[in-house]
């Protein structure tokens, strides 16, 4: 660790490189931006160009009023920044044409402010397979020097020679996923930095809660604590918390904010379900309050006007290509096969492409402002994985695509006002497998239900992590209120309700609601007799987890019950075909507060690497059986690593604190309990 301090000592003041604009990748765009104006004004009526030289001279006119007229809309303090922002520039494209018409006394002409609309998407998705089919770079050092421009003009830019750490989070991509990704050219920039010998590989293994919530809560604030899956109820009140209703994050991060925070003191959240006590938030749902007001964060992304025609024709694109990809997994018959109809496929396109560059520009602005400190979630390869499979062509260009903004990331660190490290990590993997209702054409709630003594089961198990976080996003570019969908969706009364039965992956919740605290074994019994036997005796289960009044917390299968506090076992071990740290994930979890009555958890089957989850995705995570437990962290190889495994979020959270303050010459601090 003191070696590393005295490197950083030793080097020379940082300078920061300015983009440079080259004259022949300038002449080639300006001649790419001709062609698609002339291609753009052949198909849309009532718009037309006289020739070639017309169409250059049009681009020129049109790049000139943007290098000047979309930063001036972006400085403005507008409230619902990306609504009206989105709306604000997609209006400016339309105008800079009419304008062109104008200024260039008719050589190019458009009829109407709609023809001028439709003419700019057409020109820019021209311009991208024209740009995709010569292998032309995209407008990158622009872009930095627009950033470089709006960091500036924004004040509190902060130059210094001490290292600044980048944390980017590919959601849900487990550590064996992305060595096969970058051993097969999925990831071309990660294995480079690794082939380049300036990066190593570590796992990490997630807690029995192996989702986003419980994982960034630990990794962000050093806790997950009575955090049992991403939905859970709260006996005593009758509350629903779900980990992606943004009062509930807020609440969650409330809980467990105790000074720990991976952003205190200057950081920024990209697109997190919690904020890690950072100063700088967009789309980080705990904070989403906050984003109605005029969020500075988004006016890089504005202050380019090409960028809201380019994200809207690559909208368009993405879900063209989910519908092609779907329609070719029916036609293949392709198992297991996920449900990918009404509302995902523009989920799908709205995480993969608007909610990843909004992110992306956040990060590249707070580079260029000098931030500590940045952690970005980036989810859209656990979106699409969820419903395509883990390592399907889609899902694989998915990750491409993100690998190729990771790429962009790092070129993008020369010209930051001082050095950054960057740290590409997981929250959780994947393990795939057909659901338990395909298997067997009834749910959890299902059975549990048909195994009561009496009383009507309330069933609770669709929906993803990021949907509230995506809706967010998309809700404010098309003027819904998110947050009034987000509670719609997430928000449930469970007043009077006898039994609730929730889904979190293959990991499922079972609340007798007779009484407002857990149920013992003994009493569950009592009660309801055939139960807990149905359970056990199910093929897709693989376990549960009771609290015995006698013998304390029980993992019980078909054939053993294990007796978790003491390692007693009779019969069949449950666990056997899971980690060996799988006892002490459910003891930890069985201390919770907000605990099930009953926990299930799906089989694993280890030689076929499969499990099945109590919700409609295919690729799954929550609980625990292969992949979804093995995470990772890409890191520069300076970076100290224990010694000791690293298990469980918030031992993470210490890592990537140490890490920080060992760059920054800080404390790590220690929080305190709250």
């Amino acid at each position: 660790m003191a070696t590393r301090e005295a490197t950083y000592a030793q080097e020379p003041t940082w300078h920061a490189e300015q983009p440079r604009i080259r004259a022949p990748h300038l002449v080639l765009q300006w001649i790419v931006s001709a062609i698609a104006l002339l291609v753009a004004t052949w198909i849309v009526p009532g718009a037309d160009v006289r020739n070639f030289w017309s169409a250059l001279i049009a681009a020129a006119v049109i790049s000139l009023l943007n290098a000047i007229l979309p930063p001036l809309v972006a400085a403005l303090r507008l409230p619902f920044t990306l609504i009206t922002g989105f709306l604000a520039v997609l209006v400016l494209d339309a105008l800079m044409l009419m304008a062109a018409d104008s200024i260039t006394g008719g050589d190019l002409h458009v009829s109407s402010f709609g023809v001028a609309l439709l003419v700019a998407l057409v020109a820019s998705a021209v311009s991208l397979v024209i740009e995709i089919g010569a292998g032309v770079d995209d407008d990158s050092e622009y872009s930095f020097r627009v950033i470089q421009r709006v960091a500036r003009r924004s004040g509190g830019r902060q130059k210094s020679d001490q290292p600044g750490i980048i944390y980017l989070e590919i959601d849900g991509l487990g550590l064996p996923i992305l060595r096969r990704a970058m051993r097969d050219g999925n990831a071309p920039n990660m294995a480079r930095w690794m082939a380049e010998g300036g990066y190593t590989l570590s796992g990490w293994e997630t807690d029995l809660s192996s989702q986003t919530g419980a994982s960034q809560s630990g990794i962000l604030l050093g806790s997950n604590e009575d955090i049992p899956a991403f939905r859970w109820v709260e006996k005593e009140t009758g509350r629903l918390m779900t980990c992606s209703a943004p009062d509930d994050c807020e609440e969650i991060e409330r809980r467990h904010t105790s000074g720990k925070g991976l952003l205190r003191d200057g950081g920024a959240s990209r697109g997190n379900l919690l904020s890690g006590e950072a100063d700088e938030v967009i789309l980080t749902v705990s904070r989403i309050n906050a984003e109605k007001g005029a969020n500075p964060g988004y006016r890089a992304f504005f202050a380019n006007g090409f960028n809201v025609t380019r994200v809207l024709v690559l909208f368009g694109w993405e879900l063209i290509l989910e519908w092609v990809a779907n329609l070719r997994s029916i036609r293949r018959d392709v198992q297991p096969r996920g449900h990918r109809g009404g509302p995902y496929p523009f989920i799908r396109a709205g995480m993969c492409v608007v909610v990843r560059d909004l992110i992306v520009y956040g990060v590249l602005t707070d580079m260029m402002a000098g931030r500590p400190a940045v952690y970005a979630t980036f989810s859209s390869y656990d979106e699409v994985a969820h419903h395509s499979g883990l390592e399907r062509a889609d899902t694989l260009e998915a990750l491409r695509k993100l690998d190729a903004q990771f790429g962009r990331i790092d070129k993008a660190r020369r010209y930051a006002p001082r050095p950054y490290e960057i740290v590409v990590l997981s929250d959780h993997g994947q393990t795939q497998g057909a659901t338990f209702k395909q298997r067997n054409g009834y749910g959890l709630d299902d059975l549990v239900e048909r195994s009561l003594s009496a009383g009507e089961v309330m069933e609770i198990a669709d929906g993803d992590e990021q949907q509230s976080m995506v809706g967010h996003a998309i809700g404010e570019a098309t003027g819904r209120d998110a947050e009034k969908e987000a509670a719609k969706h997430d928000k449930k009364d469970i007043s009077g309700k006898s039994v609730v039965v929730l889904g979190s992956g293959n990991l499922g919740l079972v609340y007798l609601m007779d009484e407002p605290r857990r149920l013992t074994r003994e009493e569950i019994d009592a009660r309801h007799p055939e139960l807990i036997p149905a359970l056990r005796a199910h093929p897709h289960v693989g376990w549960i987890l009771v609290r015995s009044q006698e013998h304390g917390a029980l993992a019980m299968g078909e054939n053993g019950v294990r007796h978790l506090e003491t390692g007693h076992l009779e019969g069949d071990d449950p666990l056997a075909a899971f980690s060996p740290t799988a006892a002490q994930h459910l003891l930890r979890t069985d201390g919770f507060a907000h605990v099930a009555d009953i926990m299930v958890g799906s089989f694993y089957d280890p030689g076929l690497d499969e499990g099945c989850a109590f919700e409609e995705l295919i690729s799954f995570h929550g609980g625990i059986g292969g992949p979804q437990t093995e995470a990772f962290i890409l890191h520069p190889r300076e970076l100290p690593l224990p010694d000791e495994p690293l298990i469980g979020a918030a031992h993470v959270n210490e890592l990537l604190r140490g890490w920080r303050a060992h760059l920054q010459g800080a404390e790590v601090p220690t929080g305190s309990a709250r």
